[in-house]
């Protein structure tokens, strides 16, 4: 029997925006959904300061276990956009001018607005493979398994299709979603008993209060889709049973 290979990722969402509160992360979101569908499973995100040390440390630690590690943020012209020379320094490599990406922004910027401050997007670890960007010009990086993107959601997201050919990933993972008029007190011992006959399917179940009223949504996760429809089938039997409103999406 062939063993089954784990493909597998972490995000890292770098900035004191995010953990001040100032700023949403929402790139969390767009990055896992889109490594999901090429069978990458995050194993972990974290969320951490614009500090040269911590960012180093981090990186260094997460890479070493997953296949794959994102960071979001600090790419950009100011002070504070130090994920570059950060990774620099993980790597052990020299922080230095990349002439590709130093010709793609001087060519996307008007005569005499590529500054001082713009110029410095154009600065990675040696020998970094870029990322390129459709929206805005300055180009994210790769420095083996470690892939640097921007932070703004809408320029990440538009560069994350570009690099659909730099990942090996394994089966899509599949989602499934059953929300229900319920509390989970209601329903733990049932949905438990579901999960231990299906190993390969990842259950999870999460609380909302919807339209003044109290809800769970019991959420799916496999390779598998017969899985999925097999666990699918047990629980809407036993919801049937306890007679619990299924709420139907619109």
């Amino acid at each position: 029997m062939t063993k089954k290979i784990q493909v597998n990722a972490a995000i890292l969402i770098i900035g004191n925006e995010i953990l001040s509160g100032r700023t949403q992360d929402t790139n969390t979101g767009s990055i896992a959904l889109w490594l999901n569908s090429l069978g990458v499973k995050v194993q972990e995100v974290r969320v951490i300061p614009d500090i040269e040390e911590v960012i180093v440390k981090t990186v260094n630690e997460v890479r070493k276990k997953n296949t794959y590690v994102f960071t979001t943020g600090g790419i950009g012209p100011t002070h504070d956009d130090i994920t570059a020379i950060s990774i620099a320094k993980a790597f052990g490599l020299k922080y230095e001018i990349n002439k590709e990406a130093f010709k793609i922004l001087k060519d996307y910027y008007k005569e005499g607005e590529f500054n001082e401050g713009r110029q410095k997007m154009a600065w990675t670890p040696s020998n970094a493979k870029l990322i390129l960007n459709p929206t805005s010009g300055a180009p994210g990086f790769i420095v083996k398994n470690v892939f640097c993107l921007p932070g703004v959601p809408s320029i990440l997201k538009s560069m994350l299709g570009g690099l659909k050919n730099e990942i090996s990933g394994g089966k899509p993972i599949i989602s499934h979603t059953i929300n229900l008029r319920t509390v989970e007190s209601e329903i733990a011992k049932s949905l438990t008993s579901v999960q231990n006959k299906h190993k390969n399917v990842e259950i999870g179940s999460y609380p909302f209060f919807r339209g003044g009223k109290l809800g769970v949504s019991i959420v799916l996760r496999s390779e598998d889709q017969s899985e999925i429809d097999n666990c699918n089938s047990e629980i809407t039997t036993f919801v049937s049973q306890k007679k619990i409103e299924i709420i139907k999406n619109n």
